[in-house]
């Protein structure tokens, strides 16, 4: 290959038609750290800030050419999955994923607008065949709770349900604590934990006075972008704690009560 060097990061999601989270998103996170993104598409969704309206699942063949397809021409450094829908597609993905790929798994349950994006009856297949995939794994509190059993409503309880979540084959845990009660973290803003082998650690932000659509996306696609510009996993989780940051900082208004996750304007210059 000639000219600049490719690099290069995949989305296995679903297409947000308002153009704020899914595949959409990711790809305005690659853009913006000049990542190439490739993308995969699982699912059409029509939805807005607001609601989801209809949800159309795409055939597993459909999920398993487009992986192998974009894997027999590029090198891709990082891939990230979102909305995988059924316990057929997470097996599709799981088997069609190269040998040593590294993934970031966002385990998308429910919408924001609260709308289930993951079949009840596939969390045990994305725990079995999945997640000991993953490099790195980013529920926020309720998938946490879902993936670790148990409630979670302090920095411990997000410390535990980490390890809890690492010991089911996962590299890597980062629970988002957006959901975690202000009064539960008194002065220490919006706190993620990351968990791995290592042990714990925390990376603080400034916590909002508004809701954002397609923040965790950004967040997850961030992270691989990071790993797929050579980064570890402790490097990519600060610097995409810092870039999830300023692009909820200065995330734009929608026409709805939401507010609209704006990665090109979270671009953070790294040597």
């Amino acid at each position: 290959m000639t000219g600049v060097q490719m690099i290069s990061a995949c989305s296995i999601a679903g297409s947000d038609s308002g153009g704020g989270a899914g595949i959409q998103a990711d790809l305005k996170t690659f853009t913006a750290l000049e990542v190439f993104g490739l993308t995969v598409v699982t699912a059409v969704t029509a939805q807005n800030t607001r609601e989801v309206r209809g949800t159309w699942m795409l055939p597993e063949e459909a999920v398993r050419v487009q992986i192998e397809t974009v894997a027999d021409e590029f090198a891709i450094c990082a891939w990230k999955t979102g909305m995988l829908g059924s316990a057929r597609v997470i097996r599709t993905v799981a088997e069609a994923l190269p040998d040593g790929a590294r993934l970031v798994l966002d385990p998308v349950m429910i919408s924001t607008s609260g709308h289930r994006l993951l079949d009840e009856d596939a969390v045990a297949d994305l725990v079995e065949v999945l997640i000991p995939r993953a490099g790195i794994v980013t529920p926020n509190i309720p998938e946490a709770e879902v993936l670790s059993g148990m409630q979670v409503a302090s920095l411990d309880d997000m410390a535990e349900a980490g390890r809890r979540i690492l010991d089911l084959g996962a590299g890597a845990v980062v629970v988002k604590g957006g959901h975690l009660k202000e009064e539960h973290v008194p002065g220490r803003g919006m706190t993620d934990v990351l968990v791995d082998r290592d042990g714990a650690t925390e990376a603080r932000g400034k916590r909002y006075r508004y809701s954002v659509h397609g923040s965790g996306c950004c967040f997850s696609a961030a992270l691989a972008a990071f790993l797929a510009r050579g980064m570890d996993t402790w490097e990519a989780f600060f610097a995409a704690r810092e870039f999830i940051d300023v692009a909820i900082g200065r995330a734009v208004g929608g026409p709805g009560d939401l507010r609209i996750v704006n990665p090109g304007g979270g671009v953070i210059r790294r040597r």
